[in-house]
């Protein structure tokens, strides 16, 4: 981080070449890349996205609020304004896996809130001729997003909350933004720690996560297979079932037994489900299992029980809830509409997901005309020799004062 803020594009090129193998002259990724990369895209492919694309749309653009003005007193009004951050960084991984869905799940909330500026990071792949994935480019196209660059991990954070020159004749620049979001591993993780107060970050993301609240009307293949398909991710994942019934574990532990090594990433699905981080909670009822729930926090929680709205609407810690046997977590990952960059590591005690909120700021417009002021000027006067701050009363004051003497 340090190195990037001093030395720009040097840096960012050291740490490209010693971290993912590529030595790039030229970090923004052609326009023409971008252009070829959509046309290339499987049709199959396209359809999924701009299915996902259009459902995501329809939810946040239900999320933007609209400017409120409250009448305090007569000739006394507050205004509560939504303005749009100026210039975003969106990071979209790529280390084990390519997330052209965490592209979507990034600009489209961005482009509801009105951000004039995105930029799209991602790390550059030895397979591409150094450019990102091809699927997260055409992605980017179909957005009409076009600033993006071939920089991964801490060194792309750097240059999106420093800004720093891109090419190696300095003749291109990335401008810093004014916030950054978006998933990555530790070191990412980390260098959006490093940034906060120099610009806004949405969270800082750990290793995924799912629970799943189920009783003995769960189907057991539909809980294994949601447990399987977060410990997919990492082997670092949490996949955790918490239940009353110990006929549901019985039957879950033998459709993953049956299941797990039958899956393309089975050794990295075995570590997570084997990790201290997974497990099964069993509890004396339900109401035991939702107390379970709301400190665990969990990223993805699942309800899969009779009544299974009443349980989720009880739930006061999540990031986001699926609710039911036909709303698993990969629906939400995609194709729900909803955002899947959640909050991790216990953090939906106090934090939400991404949204048109993450890009918004609410500032308040206070307009005041004489009289509204006069009505009220004692009682400033009164509150500010009360805090021993009287200049405060004295620009009241003087308002009334000098007008009188004129």
């Amino acid at each position: 981080m340090e190195a990037v803020r001093e030395r720009g594009f040097a840096a960012i090129q050291e740490a490209t070449e010693r971290f993912d193998g590529v030595r790039l002259e030229q970090l923004r990724v052609p326009v023409e890349a971008l252009a070829a990369a959509e046309r290339e895209l499987d049709p199959q492919v396209r359809a999924a996205l701009l299915e996902a694309i259009d459902r995501v749309r329809t939810v946040h653009a239900a999320q933007r609020p609209q400017d409120v003005t409250t009448q305090v007193v007569p000739g006394g009004t507050v205004t509560e304004r939504w303005a749009p951050a100026s210039r975003v960084g969106l990071y979209v991984p790529g280390g084990l896996a390519m997330y052209p869905s965490t592209v979507v799940m990034n600009v489209v909330p961005a482009q509801v809130a009105g951000v004039d500026s995105l930029v799209v990071v991602s790390p550059p792949q030895k397979d591409h001729n150094g450019l990102p994935d091809p699927r997260v480019l055409a992605t980017c196209a179909l957005l009409g997003v076009d600033e993006v660059y071939a920089v991964g991990g801490a060194q792309a954070i750097a240059m999106l909350g420093y800004g720093a020159a891109t090419s190696v004749d300095g003749t291109e620049r990335c401008e810093p933004v004014d916030i950054i979001t978006g998933p990555g591993n530790i070191w990412v993780t980390a260098a959006k720690r490093l940034l906060r107060g120099v610009v806004g970050i949405d969270a800082e993301a750990g290793p995924t996560e799912i629970a799943i609240l189920a009783d003995d009307t769960a189907d057991p293949v539909h809980v294994a297979v949601d447990l399987i398909s977060q410990a997919e991710h990492d082997t670092l994942a949490a996949s955790v079932l918490i239940t009353p019934s110990e006929e549901l574990v019985a039957a879950v532990e033998r459709e993953l037994a049956r299941r797990v090594p039958a899956t393309k990433h089975s050794e990295r699905i075995t570590a997570a489900l084997t990790g201290s981080q997974s497990g099964v909670v069993l509890v004396d009822d339900l109401e035991a299992g939702l107390r379970v729930v709301d400190a665990y926090a969990a990223e993805h929680l699942e309800i899969q029980t009779r009544d299974a709205r009443q349980w989720a609407n009880r739930v006061r810690n999540a990031g986001a809830i699926f609710v039911g046997p036909y709303a698993p977590v990969s629906l939400g990952d995609y194709c729900a509409g909803s955002n899947h960059v959640l909050p991790t590591g216990g953090c939906a005690r106090h934090s939400s997901g991404l949204s048109v909120f993450t890009f918004l700021r609410r500032i308040q417009v206070v307009e005041y005309d004489k009289a509204a002021l006069q009505e009220v000027a004692a009682q400033v006067v009164t509150l500010a020799n009360v805090e021993d701050l009287p200049a405060h009363g004295e620009a009241v004051q003087a308002r009334f004062s000098e007008a009188e003497s004129q």
